[in-house]
């Protein structure tokens, strides 16, 4: 039976049979593996984030919306008279989306969740292997994955 509490063995099967440590080499070795895979996991959600915004700025705008230029104050008389033609708002032409493009982003965001919600469940499962080591693994690697990615968002 598997131990419920946490503990700092050097000993831990990992996932898979194949990923069995036996000493304190192969224990730093598997709490940097844990880390990278933390990292990769934070960098996906990133990502995610980032098709997303990127594909609603490329969604045509509201039709009520009125684009910054118009709503400009004229001083000339024509222009501030009111007229059929003043009356109506101008409207920017949203650039054109195709639908391929936008297939094709909603497929890539698809594989890269399917692929965030696996490494989370794997992650997950290494942290109920209960062994002190690995959970630090795996902490240290979501806050440093958060500390270098985030920031990318406000640069895309």
């Amino acid at each position: 039976m598997m131990s419920m509490t946490f503990g700092v063995s050097s000993n831990v099967t990992l996932l898979f049979d194949f990923w069995d440590v036996h000493g304190p080499a192969g224990m730093v070795l598997s709490v940097f593996v844990v880390l990278l895979l933390t990292v990769l996991y934070e960098v996906l959600k990133v990502w995610r984030v980032w098709l997303g915004s990127r594909s609603k700025l490329a969604q045509p705008q509201s039709a009520n919306a009125v684009p910054p230029s118009s709503r400009r104050e004229s001083s000339s008389v024509l222009e501030s008279s009111p007229s059929e033609s003043s009356l109506t708002p101008i409207q920017a032409q949203p650039p054109a989306v195709s639908t391929r493009n936008s297939w094709l982003l909603h497929l890539i965001q698809t594989l890269l969740h399917i692929l965030q919600v696996s490494l989370g469940y794997m992650l997950m499962l290494c942290v109920m292997s209960y062994n002190t080591w690995i959970f630090l693994g795996v902490v240290a690697g979501s806050v440093l994955g958060y500390f270098i990615s985030f920031p990318l968002l406000g640069q895309a």
